[in-house]
């Protein structure tokens, strides 16, 4: 029996690396907004996961993250700054998972570009409050679930497919190297 990827007629498979790795990376995060932060991840216990917000995404891939001193997580940072992301922009496309280290600081210039009022209610004292730290994220690798053309393009294929019997799947996948 052939698999899905065997019956397409299109190319449906593009690993992408450096810039365009960056750049596919900045687009699904930003769809995201959040994603499922997993320290603790190269031991062979459960890792430890929970929801964060993406604050920015920059070109190159970095993702910027306020987060408490005294979390758990940023513990978990301290002791292995390998971490993973999991990213679902949407119900059917824009799916990320992306492996790298994180780092801790106190830069007081990217906690204010970061800051908005509503991080008051989990730092009472304000943009200043002691406990703010940035984790900035740097991916080593990753891989991606997307369409090609947008999700109209890709529900009418998948009509037409059913329609026809074909495979008119409009996904593509691939790894990414930063």
């Amino acid at each position: 029996m052939d698999s899905i990827n065997q019956q397409q007629p299109e190319r449906n498979h593009e690993d992408l690396q450096g810039n365009a790795a960056g750049e596919k990376i900045k687009e699904l995060v930003e769809k995201a907004d959040s994603c499922f932060f997993c320290t603790q991840v190269r031991n062979s216990q459960a890792f430890s996961t929970r929801p964060m917000a993406v604050q920015q995404v920059d070109d190159n891939g970095d993702c910027w993250f306020l987060s408490a001193a005294d979390s758990h997580k940023n513990a978990q940072i301290a002791q292995d700054p390998q971490v993973q992301l999991l990213f679902q922009a949407s119900k059917h496309s824009g799916f990320v998972t992306l492996y790298g280290t994180a780092e801790i600081s106190r830069d007081k210039q990217k906690i204010g570009e970061l800051w908005h009022g509503i991080f008051k209610t989990w730092f009472t004292e304000g943009e200043n409050d002691p406990r703010i730290t940035v984790i900035r994220f740097r991916p080593t690798e990753g891989y991606y679930w997307d369409t090609k053309h947008g999700m109209v393009v890709a529900f009418a294929k998948q009509v037409a497919g059913a329609l026809t019997g074909q495979t008119l799947d409009d996904s593509v996948e691939g790894k990414l190297l930063p």
